[in-house]
């Protein structure tokens, strides 16, 4: 593997950590803004932190690490307030709230820079990407062993949205979902929303200087959004988003020093191919997710297109033994009735053959016993629907087809039984045609 022979675990080995600390912090959040529809707000805070930036510098004339976070988290919890405010006040939506206020404070504090800072530098690149690889560079010293700062700081921040998360899981999954529900069984559901965006803002602040804009938005929004894909239950969902986005930091890091050798390439930002390594389970779980997948979906559209296609041919089969019973349709017959494609009609008569449904005699096709007594509950289902919509339903016996041809697939002995129970008791539906028996008369 081209790039690991060069693996150093006291560099690589806290690069790795950190981006774990912060893909975990951000995706424990994340989970709740993206129920909320707040998915963003990482990123506004991310963008308006900047006069935060500058008034720390003002203030203490120095570029020192403590002013510049206090100055950045009440920035970025001026920017979760004002956007609940604006949200609330002005009567719009979260996103439109959130453009605002970003907006405003970011050009609010490009003047501050400009006007009193201008000589400080500002790297966009770091900005962007942040300064991950820099981790190890940055120690502090711990119970005589020395920690990568950012660790620390992660480490203190993660531990204290686990117990958040822990602790009022039921609170926020109310106010999540009904904020006047909860409100009304004893808890403040405000107080929780803007406990949750204090939270934000200091894991978006204790995060942006590491790991820049770019992997801060991606890890509040990515990893729940594909955790959302893969399960409708909100714990797993919130223990899935932790996983996929600690996985997404690992692999993240290893391909960007290993991928980019594969090009002529030396390496790449880490906190770039944690962003991509997390959009990259994204497209995984929006493919391939058990209820919402798109793989999935098309899969099971095409398995139920082919069991409605199967059904549709022993029932026309089995309508045109009711009118003659000598008579055996071919493939052209009945793709002709059915207007059915030649590929799919050619494999579900495979099928209904393997299945011991029909049985081909040179070309045509004809019910076995299996197969006609399916039929016949298929055009039974078929025939008490008709009775039903016009008796029930009021409908016309001209506009009752189609409906009921629907209606048969998904129609059960038990919803038969139910229908016959609840209409007048005849042999006959609307257009004259008899009602098959539900069992094989002998």
């Amino acid at each position: 593997m081209g790039g690991l022979e060069n693996w150093n675990w006291f560099l690589d080995g806290w690069i790795i950590v950190a981006g774990i600390l912060c893909a975990a912090s951000t995706a424990l959040l994340g989970n709740f803004l993206v129920l909320r529809k707040m998915s963003m707000l990482g990123d506004a805070i991310t963008h308006a932190i900047l006069p935060g930036l500058a008034a720390a510098f003002m203030i203490s004339d120095s570029r020192s690490s403590l002013p510049m976070f206090v100055g950045a988290v009440i920035a970025g919890i001026l920017t979760a307030l004002f956007t609940e405010w604006i949200r609330g006040f002005g009567k719009v939506d979260e996103g439109a709230s959130m453009g605002v206020v970003f907006t405003s404070l970011f050009a609010l504090g490009l003047v501050m820079i400009v006007q009193a800072a201008d000589h400080v530098d500002l790297d966009p690149g770091c900005v962007l990407y942040g300064a991950i690889e820099l981790t190890p560079l940055d120690t502090i010293l711990i119970a005589g062993w020395e920690i990568p700062r950012v660790v620390a700081v992660l480490s203190v921040v993660l531990l204290i949205n686990l117990l958040f998360v822990v602790c009022f899981l039921k609170e926020l999954k109310l106010s999540s979902f009904d904020p006047a529900l909860a409100t009304t069984t004893g808890f403040n559901a405000t107080i929780i929303h803007y406990t949750l965006m204090t939270l934000v803002a200091i894991t978006a602040v204790a995060s942006f200087e590491t790991v820049g804009n770019i992997l801060v938005v991606a890890m509040f929004v990515v990893p729940p959004a594909a955790a959302y894909m893969l399960t409708d239950r909100l714990g797993s969902m919130i223990v899935l988003s932790v996983v996929l986005a600690i996985f997404a930091a690992v692999t993240g890091h290893i391909s960007a020093i290993t991928v980019p050798r594969w090009f002529g390439y030396h390496s790449t930002s880490t906190a770039g191919m944690m962003a991509v390594a997390s959009g990259m389970l994204f497209v995984f779980a929006a493919l391939f997710g058990p209820r919402h997948g798109i793989m999935i979906i098309f899969v099971r559209r095409q398995i139920l297109a082919w069991k409605i296609l199967a059904e549709d041919i022993i029932a026309l089969m089995y309508r045109i033994e009711e009118r003659d019973p000598q008579q055996k349709p071919d493939v052209n017959d009945l793709r002709d009735i059915l207007f059915s494609r030649p590929v799919p009609t050619q494999l579900t008569l495979r099928y209904l053959s393997k299945q011991g449904q029909i049985k081909d005699t040179n070309g045509t096709y004809e019910l076995t016993e299996t197969g006609r007594d399916m039929a016949r509950q298929l055009v039974r289902s078929h025939r008490l629907w008709e009775h039903y919509l016009v008796e029930h339903a009021g409908m016309t016996a001209e506009n009752i087809h189609k409906q009921a041809e629907k209606l048969e697939h998904f129609t059960d002995r038990q919803l038969r039984e139910k229908l016959n129970e609840d209409t007048l008791d005849t042999d006959q539906d609307p257009h004259g045609r008899p009602i098959p028996p539900e069992d094989k008369v002998h």
